[in-house]
């Protein structure tokens, strides 16, 4: 297991490309799975659920899905093109995690979208935790009409993210990361804001 701490001070997003097997296990994946959900969510609505894409439906349900890119998208170059047609590969494991989010008397579509997103960093930070590597992706097929309906959702069903996960095959490479201080505000005792905040 990963020391938590250290963990968080060090995350970095490993590459789908660069993600092979192993992939969790079928216990693993249910660890996963239950640890994802572990999640703030006001009015315990549960609004999320998960898609399993595994095995040799990665390259089947990411055929149907290059499909439709291609015909949508027919001056794409040929690099682009091919990566569209194989969404869901090499990495050995896509979970999918869709947002239900939905009208609520209480409680705002946001909050229940914003817990959709937690979903997806838990699930990242519980691949970490189990030995594996991770990357959050969305691109074509969560957010065009025709791909979203191959992948089952309806209503107002949104992919929150695809999370790759699988083994590493080489370190990742650390990236910039941003300027915290010049992000950050502190109320003054008086209950004041500066006068340059955004």
């Amino acid at each position: 297991m990963t020391d938590l701490y250290t963990h968080l001070k060090t995350r970095r997003t490993v590459p789908s490309a660069k993600l092979t097997a192993p992939a969790p296990n079928e216990d693993q994946l249910a660890d996963l799975l239950e640890i994802a959900s572990r999640v703030p969510d006001h009015g315990k609505l549960a609004r999320w659920r998960f898609i399993i894409v595994a095995g040799e439906a990665r390259g089947a349900l990411g055929a149907r899905i290059g499909a439709l890119y291609a015909s949508a998208n027919p001056d794409a170059p040929d690099e682009k093109r091919l990566k569209e047609s194989h969404p869901f590969e090499p990495s050995p494991l896509v979970i999918a995690v869709v947002s239900t989010a939905a009208d609520h008397p209480k409680i705002p579509v946001w909050e229940q979208e914003l817990t959709a997103g937690a979903v997806c960093l838990n699930l990242m930070h519980a691949a970490y935790a189990l030995g594996f590597s991770a990357q959050w992706l969305t691109g074509f097929a969560a957010t065009d009409h025709g791909a979203m309906t191959v992948l089952g959702l309806s209503g107002e069903e949104r992919i929150a993210g695809f999370i790759h996960i699988g083994t590493a095959s080489e370190p990742p490479v650390e990236r910039a990361r941003p300027d915290v201080p010049s992000l950050t505000t502190t109320v003054a005792a008086d209950g004041s804001l500066p006068h340059n905040t955004q």
